[in-house]
């Protein structure tokens, strides 16, 4: 452990995030009784717009919202945006402990798509790690089970690729460019607006909230934003090796809310498959911190 790892308030900070990613759940959730999963990202991105742009001016980092690499941002967004709708969808689905397990396998996505498309290399250990994490995800899913794929299941999946190809891009963004996580949010609530008006548009029947709704939405672009200002903040305290773990806690907080608010029951194979899942990128962290010494 070296001077500048500060495990104890890195975890502090995840536990944000932690709070943060479950109440987004809860206020999505909210919501999708009255808005679709396009209306609510048209309204989520224009909270988060406004919260973005009012904090850069208040700690004046107003320049770190440039127009550069605007292709890559497009690219970024476009998958995070692919990814969260589908989250969205799958969220009136599924259980939530259940969406939550097949999200955790977009870091072993990103791992396979970084060998893929920006020619890391793989090993042995690398490649069964890919291999464990898969076996996790069959037992989460169960495809092959009395109720099959239902298209929950396929939209929790499908979400899990997007929030990968988002996690690539951004890696991408950062090698190529100077970017600031300001710029980053700014960027990604912007663009976000811009594609939720065109597809919420698209049937010619978008609703406008309703007073009811506001709050939620209020919650859902908060939350968002700051679970992932936690998460960033987390890892620039502690390694991911120390981070990580204390992300799985979401499982078993979203499964006792599930369970209490929504009557969802406590599936031991989520659980199990989940706790593979997570192995699985624990593993592929391990290797890439010694990679690193």
């Amino acid at each position: 452990m070296t001077a500048q790892t500060h495990p104890l308030k890195a975890a502090a900070w995840m536990m944000g995030a932690v709070f943060g990613f479950s109440l987004l759940a809860v206020a999505g959730r909210q919501l999708a009784l009255g808005l679709d999963t396009f209306e609510i990202m048209t309204y989520r991105s224009l909270v988060g717009v406004i919260t973005v742009t009012g904090i850069a001016f208040l700690t004046g980092r107003r320049d770190h919202i440039k127009a550069s690499a605007l292709h890559l941002h497009f690219a970024r967004n476009l998958s995070h945006f692919a990814g969260q709708n589908l989250w969205l969808f799958a969220l009136t689905l599924i259980p939530l402990a259940q969406l939550f397990a097949l999200e955790f396998a977009y870091p072993i996505l990103v791992a396979i798509g970084a060998v893929l498309f920006l020619g890391e290399r793989v090993n042995g250990l690398r490649a069964l790690s890919f291999g464990i994490g898969f076996i996790g995800i069959l037992i989460v899913a169960r495809p092959f089970g009395s109720g099959g794929l239902s298209i929950g299941l396929l939209s929790a999946m499908a979400c899990a690729l997007g929030f990968a190809g988002s996690a690539l891009f951004t890696k991408k963004l950062t090698q190529t460019a100077n970017v600031t996580l300001i710029s980053i949010m700014f960027w990604l609530s912007l663009m976000q607006m811009g594609m939720g008006l065109i597809c919420a548009g698209f049937d010619g029947d978008m609703v406008l909230p309703s007073a009811q709704h506001w709050p939620w939405i209020v919650v859902i672009s908060l939350s968002g934003l700051g679970a992932h200002m936690c998460l960033t903040q987390a890892l620039s305290l502690a390694p991911a090796s120390i981070v990580t773990p204390i992300d799985f806690l979401r499982l078993p907080l979203i499964a006792v809310i599930g369970m209490m608010f929504y009557g969802e029951g406590l599936d031991v194979y989520v659980f199990v498959g989940a706790a593979i899942i997570f192995g699985a990128n624990y593993m592929n962290i391990l290797m890439e911190s010694r990679n690193r010494v």
